[in-house]
């Protein structure tokens, strides 16, 4: 905001916020960088209106608006990002959750339920965590085994930070450093192979040429977790190649994928010999995921 402020005046948080809407002319950003800036959230956030703000909160909200207004994403200004049933930390290190990959893990903690004994999942690439955390706070924390894997030693300890704050449900979730499955073959310390019931990923799906790719994504987002060779389909392709020899009899795989792509990847998952593939789409009606069975000994 004003770079003129007076810093040594008071000012109330109704000020700030009025102020902040009129520079921005966005009400809902507004009030979430207010928010941020003064520690407080919803009704809580509401009494402390007319109370003054401190002269280090000014400061952190002109620094947030100033952040914003360049073009930086609003969760990464933020700090946090909201997936699920989760307040996720978020930062450049790795990509922002879309609400379209919400379903994505809602269908993997679907299927993971349908297993009634005890069960392993598998979330690969994981990057902030988003999914395979969720997985860990809505199953059954008895009896359940969430890994995260992630190429990034800088998204994998954004997601140990994120599994902090699950308190009782992380109790059970495990990390592993690497590419894909070589990840779980350094990291685990017994061989889960033919034991997975579920393994879920939002792999890097993006062709190298894509022209539909919105220009703050490609400005802010890390690009080897967007961009996967010429069709995009590099990386799913490693995984669908690999991921029966882990899952157990009728264990599932669930591919978040581009809203193109559902038929060239349910050709791939049924060349790899997956049955009962399907194409799952979000709520605006585009493809948003496959999944596929591995088959019954």
């Amino acid at each position: 905001m004003s770079t003129e402020r007076d810093l040594s005046s008071v000012v109330t948080w109704r000020t700030l916020l009025t102020e902040t809407i009129v520079v921005l002319a966005e009400r809902p950003q507004a009030r979430w960088l207010c928010e941020a800036a003064c520690g407080l959230q919803g009704d809580e956030f509401l009494a402390e209106l007319d109370e003054p703000a401190t002269q280090r909160m000014v400061s952190q909200l002109d620094a947030m608006v100033a952040r914003y207004r360049s073009g930086e994403p609003l969760a990464y200004v933020l700090g946090s990002w909201s997936f699920r049933t989760l307040d996720l930390m978020i930062d450049k290190r790795v990509l922002i959750p879309r609400p379209e990959t919400e379903l994505v893990a809602g269908r993997a903690i679907e299927l993971a339920r349908s297993f009634t004994e005890s069960r392993c999942v598998v979330d690969l690439g994981t990057g902030s965590g988003a999914i395979g955390l969720s997985m860990a706070a809505e199953l059954s924390i008895v009896d359940t085994q969430v890994w995260l894997t992630d190429n990034s030693p800088d998204a994998l300890n954004v997601a140990q930070a994120n599994a902090a704050g699950l308190g009782r449900s992380g109790a059970n979730v495990r990390f592993a450093l690497g590419t894909w499955f070589e990840a779980l073959s350094r990291e685990m310390p017994e061989d889960l192979h033919g034991q997975v019931q579920v393994i879920v990923s939002n792999p890097p799906y993006i062709a190298d040429d894509d022209r539909e790719v919105h220009e703050s994504v490609l400005e802010w987002e890390p690009h080897a977790a967007l961009f996967a060779g010429n069709d995009g389909l590099d990386d799913v392709r490693v995984i669908i190649n690999g991921a029966r020899e882990w899952l157990c009899p009728s264990g599932w795989l669930v591919l978040e994928i581009g809203y193109q792509q559902g038929e060239a990847v349910s050709a791939l998952m049924r060349q790899a010999g997956f049955v009962d593939v399907s194409v799952g789409d979000d709520l605006s009606g585009r493809q948003r995921f496959v999944e596929g069975r591995n088959p019954s000994a």
